[in-house]
């Protein structure tokens, strides 16, 4: 009889430790989230606001004309002699 008395009390009191843990960890993750939140939202608008800074920078003047060629083809045209070019005699 008092074998099975100290067990359910060992039980209860195991279980309302790691209640307590549960809940001291909880909050402490609560704190903590609310200490960082603020930095990390802080951080990802100040990136957000300078690739919309670089993206305006970037963006073509209406009636600008610029030619970009591909980085490949610029490298395949040098390994090759030249270009062929169809063309027409013009008496």
């Amino acid at each position: 009889m008092t074998m099975n008395l100290l067990f359910v009390i060992l039980t209860i009191t195991s279980f309302l430790r790691t209640v307590g843990i549960i809940v001291i960890i909880y909050y402490g993750l609560k704190f903590v989230g609310r200490l960082l939140f603020p930095i990390v939202v802080k951080k990802a608008v100040n990136n957000m606001q300078a690739r919309q800074t670089q993206y305006q920078r970037d963006q073509k003047r209406e009636g600008e004309v610029t030619i970009e060629k591909d980085r490949q083809q610029q490298n395949s045209r040098r390994h090759t002699e030249g270009e062929y070019v169809d063309f027409e005699e013009v008496d």
